[in-house]
């Protein structure tokens, strides 16, 4: 008669999901019926990705139970689970079991069924941290008289041993030592009304129902069988009714068909089916059972559960009935670990529960905005985790521009410089018939102070928002007019050395040779600058590149130099020449210059030399628009070298010393 509990998994697995616990022990039977119970829930648990902190089997035999009483005590009492699943028969060790450890003082939430005895005993009562037990019990109606019947029940009309059981509380009644049944003492007017809401339950049991569908079952049976046509019977109908069968095989047959075939409606409403095939699965009401001193039980229905609605429909709880029975709608946790919260992740260890971890930072730009997440979200590319590591945020796209506080101070340097080489120039121009001028190849001069403004002009393709021609022009334009500015000293030193070493003074062969010379030096070393940066573009040109790495909350836009080789190769051309101006400019050092020519040019190949190394590890590692800016800084700080070593000398002699810059001192010193 009593419906298999295969959805009861099902039911407390959907109730620990709804306290949000997943840390929970279980106590069961050392019985088949036990094990199928374990094995039907530790399915459910896996699917829900729920712990068991422990397991364990009652024995049935009280010998092997008593062996191990103590463990069992001990793996409920020291457990971290607040949450402790009891399953099992009534009459059983377990039943007892429970019973003492409610008794002394194990403060647990019991998830167990209505066939446990939930009574506590009289003391040891800490409503602080008992939370009560919650029982599961098969759904049915109430039956029709039954409450008033128990209302009115006395206990000196009744000596029946479930009432002695009761003890009959605060009615002052005792029992009997005889066989515990009679009851003694009672007041004549006691009932049990009063207890409506308290201890006794004015329902059916799961138990006393069943019986009561049997009884019907069997009246449905026997009533079939009197309105089948049988040959061998004897009815009596006395005061009541009484039928008896001659128990054959064919009697035995009929009875057994009838009884498979059995189904109604019993008076409370519910369908009764005899066939297993087509037997429903039950459902449960879930109570909130609290118990006080003196053996008082509060018992409140505080939801149900149907396997029949959609999933995660199946559980209803009223929450209001919760707070009323435990003063608080929220149950206390039991959970292996801390909820991980959105920013960090899960990080399980080896050999533990997976219900058991640690929980760690999101990495950089990851996100997780979910709790106890296993693996964090990697924000897009154009998007950076904020501080918390629970959003992604749009990146700021940015380049290294003339409103950026950097781009602004690189353009200040370069007009600057731009204007103050300007301004030699024009001294230079000024002053082209002065002495001091034409000693160093005014035309030369001339050459070398335009492409240092250009150089100085460079940089202001750097800054701004980049596209694709100006990526590609200011590499070229960087390496043609640093090849034009650097072959140009080359010249120069050559010149100078020229003028002392391939020439003898007095022949005028020195004046048409040597203007020629520093103007094929400038045109051929140009050209193959010219030519390398034509294979550049042939090969590998500059391209836009968006960078949205180099910084967290930004994405840089920048230019790309294409192949790196080619671009190191302009670099190491242009090495090559200030290296072959450094070397010359070195050798004519001692030469009898008038205005120092030769040791001017071998200090700004120095400078240049400085700047250019300092800039290779620089830029390699540094990312984004602080990249372009470093190469700007060296552009301007190794063409500012060039300018201040070379003509600043000069044109102090031309402004502030004029005495110098005349015919006659220039004779005297090269006398000297």
């Amino acid at each position: 008669m009593a419906p298999e509990d295969t959805s009861l998994p099902l039911a407390m697995v959907s109730l620990i999901l709804h306290f949000s616990w997943n840390w929970v022990g279980l106590t069961i039977s050392d019985n088949d019926q036990g094990i199928q119970f374990f094995s039907y829930l530790s399915t459910e648990m896996e699917k829900n990705m729920l712990c068991f902190a422990f397991v364990n089997m009652i024995p049935f035999q009280m010998d092997l139970y008593m062996s191990r009483a103590k463990v069992y005590f001990k793996q409920i009492w020291t457990s971290s689970s607040n949450v402790v699943i009891i399953y099992g028969e009534r009459d059983s060790t377990l039943s007892a079991s429970f019973r003492i450890w409610t008794s002394q003082g194990i403060q647990k939430i019991w998830v167990t069924t209505s066939q446990f005895d939930v009574t506590t005993s009289k003391s040891d009562f800490l409503p602080e941290l008992f939370h009560g037990t919650l029982a599961f019990a098969h759904h049915h109606a109430e039956i029709s008289g039954f409450k008033n019947l128990i209302q009115r029940v006395n206990p000196l009309k009744y000596s029946d041993e479930y009432l002695a059981g009761l003890e009959w509380m605060n009615f002052n009644c005792g029992v009997s030592a005889s066989m515990c049944k009679t009851l003694r003492n009672c007041s004549s007017n006691s009932s049990l009304e009063w207890l409506i809401a308290q201890t006794f339950d004015m329902a059916f049991s799961d138990d006393s129902y069943d019986i009561y569908n049997a009884v019907y079952t069997m009246a449905h049976v026997y009533h079939e069988m009197l309105l089948q046509p049988m040959g061998n019977q004897e009815v009596h109908l006395p005061n009541c009714l009484k039928v008896i069968f001659l128990f054959d095989d064919t009697h035995c047959f009929l009875y057994h068909s009838l009884l498979e075939k059995a189904h109604f409606t019993n008076p409370v409403g519910d369908r009764v089916n005899m066939n297993q095939k087509e037997k429903l699965q039950p459902e449960y009401d879930i109570f909130q059972i609290w118990n006080f001193p003196n053996g008082l039980g509060l018992k409140v229905k505080i939801g149900m559960f149907s396997p029949y609605f959609p999933h995660g429909q199946q559980l209803h709880l009223y929450e209001d009935a919760i707070e009323w029975a435990t003063g608080r709608r929220q149950m206390p946790p039991s959970v292996c670990s801390a909820d991980c919260g959105p920013g960090f992740r899960k990080f399980r260890q080896k050999g533990m529960a997976a219900c058991c971890f640690d929980c760690s930072p999101c990495p950089e730009n990851e996100i997780s905005n979910d709790t106890n997440v296993d693996q964090c979200v990697k924000c897009p590319e154009d998007q950076y985790a904020n501080a918390e590591h629970i959003h992604c945020i749009d990146k700021t796209v940015s380049s290294l521009t003339y409103e950026d506080p950097l781009g602004i101070a690189l353009t200040l340097m370069a007009l600057c410089f731009t204007a103050f080489t300007s301004v030699v120039l024009g001294i230079f121009i000024k002053h082209h018939d002065t002495p001091l001028v034409k000693a160093n190849n005014r035309n030369l001069s001339y050459t070398l102070l335009v492409s240092l403004i250009f150089c100085f002009l460079c940089p202001l393709l750097f800054i701004g928002h980049p596209n694709a021609a100006k990526c590609i022009l200011q590499q070229i334009t960087f390496g043609v007019v640093f090849s034009v500015a650097v072959s140009t000293v080359l010249a120069k030193t050559v010149t100078v050395l020229l003028a002392f070493k391939v020439t003898t003074p007095g022949r005028r062969m020195r004046f048409y040779l040597i203007p020629r010379a520093s103007n094929f030096i400038i045109v051929i070393c140009t050209l193959i600058q010219i030519i390398l940066c034509a294979i550049w573009l042939g090969v590998s040109p500059p391209f836009i590149e968006i960078d949205a790495k180099s910084e967290h909350s930004h994405i840089i836009i920048v230019c790309s130099k294409g192949s790196m080789i080619a671009f190191h190769c302009v670099l190491g051309y242009h090495g090559t020449l200030a290296l072959g101006s450094f070397i010359v400019a070195f050798l004519a050092r001692n030469l009898p210059d008038t205005f120092n020519e030769a040791k001017l040019l071998t200090f700004s190949m120095l400078v240049f030399f400085s700047v250019w190394v300092s800039f290779l590890p620089a830029y390699h590692s540094t990312k984004g628009k602080v990249m372009v800016a470093v190469e700007v800084f060296s552009i301007l700080a190794s063409s500012a070298g060039l300018l201040g070593c070379i003509f600043i000398p000069k044109c102090y002699i031309i402004l502030l010393r004029p005495e110098r810059n005349s015919l006659k001192k220039l004779r005297e010193k090269a006398s000297s």
